[in-house]
Parts: C-alpha cells; sequence; structure tokens
C-alpha cells in the first residue's frame, strides 16, 4: 500500500509553500511574496514518530478564478484534497478569516476528509488572530514555518489522523526517474499529462506556467516511473531574477535526480542552440536521453520531413548521438508508446554492467587494431580494463603513462565499447589510470 497523503491547502499567499518545505526539511516548493507562485501540485516525503507519509503541496484557491490558470489551479487543488487522507487548511493569522477562507473551508467540509487548521506566520503571540476558531473544521495549530515553532505539535496532529489501517509504504528506489526538460512552451506538461492520462500538470500557451519541478509516479510495461515535469529553461540573458531563476534552479536539479532526461523540442521549428544546450545539461550530467520532437501533428511533412529534420538534430547534438529521437504528439498521443520504450530501454543501458572479462577482451582487440601512440619515443601500454561504476556506464583502463595518451584515443576506446555493447540511449566514460 502507497504511503498516506496530506494534503496542504488554502488561498493564495497563506505560506503553505514554506509550511511544506518545512516538514519536508528542503526547499522543494518555490517561496515568494508573490501569490500564485506555487501552481500544480509538488510532492516531498516526510516522516514524524516513526510514520511515512507524501505531502502535497497545492496552488492557492481563488474564490473567483480570473484566467484559465487560476481555474486550472484550483482544480489542481480540488483533486489533491480529493486524493489526500488528511487535510492541513492553511490560513494567515495575521490577517484573520477571509472570504476566501469560508470559500476553501466550504469545499472541505463538503470532501469529509480530516482537516487540520493551520494558524500561519504566528511569529509571536500577539500575531494569532482567535476569530480562526469560527471556521469550525476542528483542531487549530499555531505554527511558525519560519522559527519552527508549534510544527511538532502539528505533525502529532497528523500522525493521530493518518489511517490506522496503513501497511508497510512502497520505496521508488526502483523506478526509473523521468525528469521532462527543454524551452518554454514546446509542450512538456501536455506530454507528461498525455502520459498520465490526467491533467497532472497546468497547460497553458503562456509560456512559464510550469514553475516547480512536479512529480508524479506511472507504470507502463510492468515498469514503475517517476515523471518530473520542470519549468521550461530559458536563455541565460533572459532569465528574470527571483522566481524564474529559482524555477530553472529547480529543473536543473531535476535533472541531477533522474535516471533519464526526455528533452521535449517543438516539431513546428527549427532545433536551436538553446534545445542542443538544454540536451547538454543532461549529458554533462551523466544521465540517459531521448530526444521528444513534439508537435508533430501539426507539421506539413512528406517522406522526408522527419529524417531532414533528425539530420539537422543529430548536426547539433553530435556530442551525443546515442540519444534515440522519437517524434511525437502530446495532443494526439501519437508515439507516446515508442517514446516510453525508448525511455524504458535507455534506462536499461544506463545501468548496464558488463564482465570484467567482456570488457579486457573489446578493449584488447581495439588496442591491437590501433596502438595508442607513442609518447617522445617511448611506447604507452595498455594492461587491462573494467567497468567502475554505472548510471552512467564508467570504464577504467590502466595503462603505463595516462598523461601521455591524447584524448582522440581515449574517445576510441569509448567507441569501441559503445559498438561492443551498444550502450544506445545513454553517455559512457573511459577514465585512464596509472598502473601501480
Amino acid at each position: 500500500m502507497a504511503r498516506p497523503l496530506v494534503a496542504i491547502v488554502g488561498r493564495p499567499n497563506v505560506g503553505k509553500s514554506a509550511l511544506f518545505n518545512r516538514i519536508s526539511r528542503a526547499r522543494v516548493s518555490i517561496v515568494d511574496d508573490t501569490p500564485g507562485i506555487t501552481r500544480d501540485r509538488v510532492y516531498a516525503e516526510a516522516e514524524w514518530g516513526g510514520r511515512a507519509f507524501t505531502l502535497i503541496d497545492t496552488g492557492g484557491i481563488e474564490a473567483y478564478p480570473g484566467d484559465s490558470i487560476a481555474v486550472q489551479t484550483r482544480q489542481q487543488a480540488q483533486m489533491a484534497i480529493e486524493q489526500a487522507d488528511v487535510v492541513l487548511f492553511v490560513v494567515d493569522a495575521r490577517v484573520g478569516v477571509t472570504g476566501e477562507d469560508d470559500d476553501v473551508a466550504d469545499i472541505l467540509r463538503r470532501s469529509g476528509k480530516p482537516v487540520i487548521v493551520v494558524a500561519s506566520k504566528v511569529d509571536d503571540p500577539s500575531h494569532m488572530d482567535y476569530s480562526l476558531h469560527s471556521l469550525g473544521l476542528g483542531e487549530l495549530i499555531a505554527t511558525s514555518a519560519v522559527h519552527g515553532s508549534g510544527i511538532g505539535d502539528l505533525l502529532d496532529a497528523v500522525v493521530q489522523s493518518l489511517p490506522d489501517d496503513e501497511a508497510r509504504p512502497e520505496t521508488d528506489d526502483d523506478a526509473i526517474r523521468v525528469a521532462v526538460i527543454g524551452r518554454p512552451n514546446v509542450g512538456k506538461s501536455s506530454l507528461v499529462n498525455r502520459i498520465l492520462g490526467e491533467e497532472r500538470s497546468i497547460v497553458s500557451e503562456v509560456p512559464g506556467t510550469t514553475r516547480d519541478a512536479v512529480d508524479a509516479a506511472y507504470e507502463f510495461d510492468g515498469e514503475r516511473y517517476i515523471i518530473v515535469d520542470t519549468a521550461g529553461i530559458r536563455r541565460k540573458g533572459r532569465i528574470d531574477v527571483g522566481i524564474e531563476k529559482y524555477s530553472v534552479l529547480r529543473a536543473l536539479g531535476a535533472i541531477e535526480r533522474c535516471d533519464v532526461a526526455i528533452t521535449v523540442l517543438d516539431g513546428t521549428e527549427q532545433p536551436s542552440a538553446q534545445d542542443t544546450k538544454i540536451a547538454g545539461y543532461a549529458h554533462e550530467a551523466g544521465k540517459a536521453s531521448v530526444i521528444a520532437v513534439n508537435k508533430w501533428d501539426a507539421v506539413e511533412r512528406d517522406d522526408t520531413t522527419a529524417r531532414e529534420y533528425e539530420r539537422t538534430l543529430r548536426t547539433l547534438l553530435d556530442f551525443m548521438a546515442y540519444a534515440p529521437v522519437v517524434f511525437v504528439s502530446a495532443l494526439t498521443g501519437r508515439r507516446i508508446g515508442r517514446l516510453l520504450e525508448a525511455v524504458k530501454a535507455s534506462s536499461a543501458q544506463h545501468r548496464r554492467r558488463v564482465q570484467t572479462a567482456m570488457v579486457n577482451r573489446v578493449v584488447q582487440d581495439a588496442v591491437l587494431r590501433n596502438p595508442p601512440p607513442p609518447d617522445g619515443g617511448r611506447d604507452v601500454r595498455v594492461y587491462y580494463a573494467t567497468q567502475v561504476s554505472a548510471r552512467p556506464p564508467r570504464f577504467a583502463v590502466w595503462v603505463s603513462r595516462p598523461d601521455s595518451v591524447h584524448f582522440s584515443y581515449r574517445r576510441y576506446l569509448e567507441n569501441a565499447l559503445r559498438e561492443a555493447f551498444d550502450f544506445s540511449g545513454t553517455p559512457i566514460e573511459v577514465l585512464l589510470k596509472q598502473r601501480e
């Protein structure tokens, strides 16, 4: 059975994300004084008193949402309430009860879920507005996410409200973590929603709608995945200081934590230098990669269009020729299954280990065909090789004079290993070691 879910809800700018970060003990959600920063559901694991649970941060619920994004944010919060075992209703103790608080309270009464009212921003007892008791939703706990006061009492109440029939929680250690990355407005969130079969991420034609890195569990063909939707990464000179900067940092952090990165491109546009740079982030981090050319349903094409597009793309991504390219449509769902098959295959190669005897045989054969050039008249001898790690596959080759081996020869050995063992979808690395 999965871990119980605890959802944090409330109107905009009452301190939900600050509370989420305090409980999860990590800066997972973006915190800013601007209302509406959190839009999607954001998940994190938490534990208190020996009980593990999943915490969900949500966007602010507006009583009268003024645009489509605010409407979808409200829907995301309502979905979190439906999923939750316990709901933390956050209100601003310095402001007291507002009309929007009453609106959220009505939603929670109809849900029938256990509710704990959290009075936030109580940095001093004088900040507490006791009219909050009029909400009539049960226990009221005063907290300060900044100072940590009241958090222990709140978590005690959460644990007491969790369902008693919790089985041993599942772990996601074996799940494939997939980060969906790319420029703004290339269809990352639409692609994630298509894969998951639900409106998991907010979709809008306005670039920059996704701000947090959003995790969701998924199962396909007997394999478990954690799909991470990320904020669009623009050119450094066009990134605004503040909220967008932190969103990009979250996206880069998602790359560091993933096993496979899906770099999404807009197929209605030619591949750009920024697309190359974003794909390069995954390559430099040693992650398996798949390139998804999205919106292919909107492209006027003939029998050669895809081949010509891929040729242009391969020229830009010549440093990661190992990455498979899949032409997809998030709108129609075309080739989504093929995309997931490519992700699964790339992950398998990323985790792959090869026996030392087989590695040695390939390296020795490569050396016989093309020995390393001598250095100053002295031969460079290659002794033996082995794989030293996976994710990505790394190989150590012991030689007599590693500093004398040109990088092009190391690339030659890398290509020999890739040709022998495939390793499609993942970078590999060859390390030259001095034999003791």
